[in-house]
């Protein structure tokens, strides 16, 4: 992928280089359980999760740069503040949704269509809430780190 010249050896080669991105790290707080867990995991609990968008372009912009990262923050940072952050994350067909409507609070909470596992909220970012938040830029999202903890997280790719 031609992404620009860096300096006159990289011109020399036709100015390519194998791929580069611009990675953003945003974190959010959000509570959720997973419908069915073996284990603990099927109690309402919550995480301070910690997401890293990595953004990438065809070609680097006249200042040398992928993408401004607080563009990255503004468009995808808004919609996780909006929608996930401070918030409860539960799938459609959880038994207990009527109950978790229920609780009060400032936000309804946001209902999935996934059992809300760390794989499916990163697979619908990647798939379904990134490309429309970063239409009409020419850069995609083509990587999603998401740490649930410090010690795990998941990891999807374009």
């Amino acid at each position: 992928m031609k992404i620009g010249k860096i300096n006159e050896d990289n011109a020399k080669n036709g100015g390519y280089m194998s791929q580069i991105h611009a990675v953003r790290r945003l974190k959010f707080d959000a509570g959720h359980r997973v419908v069915n867990h073996e284990s603990k995991c099927r109690t309402l609990h919550g995480h301070e999760y910690k997401l890293e968008l990595y953004a990438e372009a065809n070609e680097l912009d006249a200042l040398g740069r992928v993408i401004d990262f607080s563009d990255i923050k503004k468009r995808i940072g808004d919609w996780v503040d909006e929608f996930w952050d401070h918030n409860l994350i539960i799938w459609k067909d959880d038994p207990n949704l009527e109950y978790l409507f229920a609780c009060d609070g400032a936000k309804a909470p946001y209902v999935t269509l996934y059992n809300p596992t760390a794989e499916n909220m990163a697979i619908d970012l990647i798939e379904n809430i990134c490309p429309p938040l970063m239409e009409g830029t020419g850069i995609k999202i083509t990587k999603i780190r998401l740490h649930e903890t410090e010690n795990c997280y998941v990891e999807v790719r374009l």
